[in-house]
């Protein structure tokens, strides 16, 4: 989140002092991401070293109200017209925790997913509901009807982005049954070839000792062990 274009944003609709951007702010975001008053100044003294933001007086209650240069126009003007990178994406804890559970000890990954797709659909209904409410404000028009617009927005990234999650999740599930019921079978599979091999090496001792039990008699016949060993019986 860029809490320095957003700013520059709202300081191009005229001047304003630290408190007041953050209400502005968090109005036009619907408190998804809240700022606070140090972050406020902290970011507007960073525009103001780098030639973004001038001070520009007070208002009649005394606050120290700022305004944008051409400077800032123009990093603003760039910043609309920019993409926002994707190529290196923001650190996402779930997919982290996701990847460092594969293999875990003591750690049922699937469960992990589970707990995760309730708080996911929890999520998303209760940001359905705001986007009903936020219609409805934005129908009825008013005075803040620019605000409204922008949160149902924000609103409507939040859902689409929430069930997306939910569609990953069932994904992750399905992939690691097909996997287990891969690695199933390769065990299967292995286990009968092995059997097979072992098998044939019974088989083919077995084979010797019947081959050794046939052999020929000293008499030179063909004798089975009975016959060989009662050679007196075979004469008679």
């Amino acid at each position: 989140m860029s809490i320095r274009h957003g700013l520059l944003a709202l300081l191009e609709r005229g001047p304003r002092y630290g408190s007041q951007l953050r209400t502005e702010f968090e109005s036009r975001t619907g408190s998804t991401w809240p700022l606070n008053v140090g972050q406020v100044y902290t970011t507007l003294s960073r525009l103001e070293r780098d030639g973004m933001v001038a001070q520009g007086g007070e208002d009649a209650a005394g606050h120290a109200l700022y305004a944008i240069t051409d400077s800032g126009r123009a990093e603003l003007r760039t910043w609309f017209e920019k993409p926002v990178d994707r190529t290196s994406p923001a650190r996402d804890e779930l997919a982290i925790k996701l990847a460092m559970a594969v293999g875990a000890p003591n750690v049922d990954i699937r469960d992990v997913i589970q707990s995760q797709r309730r708080h996911t659909v929890k999520a998303m209904q209760d940001y359905t509901r705001l986007k009903a409410q936020a219609l409805i404000a934005v129908e009825t028009g008013g005075a803040r009807e620019r605000d409204d617009v922008a949160w149902l927005l924000v609103l409507e990234q939040l859902i689409f982005q929430t069930e997306a999650e939910a569609r990953w999740l069932d994904h992750c599930e399905s992939r690691l049954i097909r996997l287990s019921a891969t690695a199933a079978e390769t065990g299967s599979a292995t286990a009968t070839t092995a059997g097979g091999a072992t098998g044939g090496a019974v088989g083919a001792a077995s084979g010797g000792t019947a081959g050794a039990s046939t052999a020929t008699a000293p008499n030179g016949v063909d004798a089975t062990p009975t016959e060989a060993a009662s050679p007196a019986g075979g004469a008679r």
